[in-house]
């Protein structure tokens, strides 16, 4: 008497396999996140303020966004580059208010978190993808 297969096991799997691998359908997936535009609005921070903001961020909800908010206004680039720096600076400032009033119940204090923990993963995150430069031949004479 032949044993069946388990319920976590398929059929296929109890046969012997027939000659190697699976075919390849050669198809690509790519996935892109959608951002909405305050997590699009976040700024890309030199590591080191990123790092403070998340510090701020979990001892006084809302701080760490509200002092990126000014990061915008010094040239710190974001996910929204069809609005203006003015537009992104508000959206961080009411970020920051949303935070600071929600963390009485506990939301805002967990959302503030969180939202330091994405300034410093895209900070990380945009350092990893930058390409080094290459370096020029030296010169003959």
């Amino acid at each position: 008497m032949e044993p069946s297969p388990k319920d976590g096991e398929s059929a296929a799997a109890a046969e012997p396999s027939r000659g190697g691998t699976a075919p390849s359908s050669g198809v690509v997936v790519q996935v892109r996140e959608k951002k909405g535009p305050l997590r699009a609005a976040i700024p890309y921070m030199p590591f080191p303020v990123a790092v403070i903001c998340l510090f701020l961020n979990t001892f006084v909800p809302g701080l760490g966004t509200f002092v990126s908010a000014f990061t915008v206004l010094c040239g710190a680039r974001t996910d929204l580059p069809d609005r203006h720096m003015c537009c992104v600076f508000w959206l961080n400032i009411a970020a920051a208010l949303i935070q600071i009033l929600t963390a009485i119940v506990m939301v805002g204090w967990i959302m503030s978190i969180f939202w330091g923990m994405d300034m410093v993963i895209l900070i990380s995150q945009a350092d990893k993808k930058q390409i080094p430069k290459q370096a020029t031949p030296p010169e003959t004479i």
